[in-house]
Formats: C-alpha cells, structure tokens, sequence
C-alpha cells in the first residue's frame, strides 16, 4: 500500500503570514491538530500543531488583566513565528509501512506529503494508517484470532492455509511473531467466521500448538519493575 491511496487531499491550508489567532480559528472550527502552511505557488514552508498553540499561549498563572493583554498580543503575531519550519515530510510514493516507521520513530502524527518540488500534495495522520491497517488485516469484520505455535521450518504456513481453505473459510490476515519457545513462531490468523472449531481439531490433530492470542500477548509484554 502506498502513500498516495491513503493520504488525505482535501486541505486545508493557511499562508505564513496569517495571525496565530487566525489559524488556532481555523483548527478548533475545523477539529484538527495539523495545519500545513505554504507559500503563494503552493510550496510546503512550514507546518502548524495544536502543541505549537498550546506553547505559544500565555501562562495561566499571570493576573488576568496581563494574560489577556499578552493573549491579545499573540494572536496578531503571524503563525510563522511558531510554525515548524522544514518539517519532516513524505512523498506519496512512500509505503505505508515505512511511513509507519517513520512516525513511529520521529513521535510525529501526521506527515505532510510533498512532490519532488516540496509542493504540497496531502498529508497523512497517524488515524489514516490506522485505518488503513485495519482494513488491509480484514479486522473490521466480525471473526476470530487464532494464535498457534509453529516450528521454523519451511511448509508450515502452507499446511496452516491449506487447512482453513480446506473448511472454506475467509482469511483476514496472517500476521507472525517470534515465539518464546526456541526455533518456534507464533503465528496469528485472522478467521471471518466464529465457528473455529474444526480448523483447531485439524491443527491439532497433524501437531501444531494452539494458545490464548492473549496469553502470548501477555508473556511478551514488557514487565514491570517489582
């Protein structure tokens, strides 16, 4: 899956020079935390987030005659004294899995998507990957998750899919983890059905390992501190 197929378009957008009052009007009317900002021929020059707001705002602990005079000051400050300048961007040729990574390593929660020029294209958010990855896994259907214990071997995934095609079966997706048992993977099948009765029986009857998805969950979660 690609960048482009996820990434929203329709935009809104504001040019440096609008006042800090002006944009924080257009985020809370709007209902969003990213605000893009570029220039006249539609070149990305910075972009806008609710924290920025957050710690332009004066503080709370001042009298209330001085916030409000200093709160007045601020909001005809134009956005680009607290715009973030050059962010980080993505283009839309980018898969979603290393768009995945870059926000997960940069703490980010939207990535703006640029062309090779640095004109602005759209902009993708940490909820369009999120349903992205929910649709592509099938996990917005009713079903079940299956969590069996395979050893590291060539064929084992096929004898796995061959048993659920074989009880006709939809399968979501198939998702794997390495599992705490030496030379063994944990692998995760998303069935869209309830009625699992039969593929468990046949998985268990040629030698596979079945447990409670959340059992694993919890083995490999990290542990607290005493």
């Amino acid at each position: 899956m690609f960048v482009i197929e996820r990434m929203a378009t329709d935009l809104i957008t504001i040019g440096p020079d609008f006042t800090i009052g002006e944009a924080k009007k257009i985020m809370s009317g709007n209902s969003i935390r990213h605000l893009p900002v570029i220039d006249g021929e539609g070149l990305l020059v910075g972009i806008v987030t609710d924290r920025d707001m957050r710690d332009a705002m004066p503080s709370t602990l001042k009298k209330k005659e001085d916030y409000e005079k200093t709160l007045a000051t601020i909001m005809n400050y134009p956005i680009k004294d607290i715009m973030t300048r050059e962010p980080l961007t993505i283009y839309p040729y980018y898969t979603l899995q290393d768009t995945l990574l870059i926000i997960q390593k940069k703490k980010v929660g939207a990535l703006p998507v640029v062309d090779e020029e640095g004109h602005l294209q759209g902009i993708l958010s940490t909820r369009d990957l999120l349903t992205a990855f929910v649709n592509v896994m099938g996990i917005d259907e009713p079903g079940s998750l299956l969590c069996i214990l395979a050893e590291e071997k060539r064929g084992q995934m096929k004898k796995i899919i061959d048993i659920i095609t074989e009880e006709n079966i939809s399968l979501g997706s198939v998702l794997t983890a390495k599992s705490w048992s030496e030379n063994k993977r944990a692998i995760f099948p998303y069935l869209h059905t309830n009625n699992v009765m039969n593929v468990k029986k046949k998985l268990l009857d040629i030698g596979f390992e079945l447990i409670d998805p959340m059992k694993w969950y919890l083995d490999h979660s990290p542990q607290k501190a005493d």
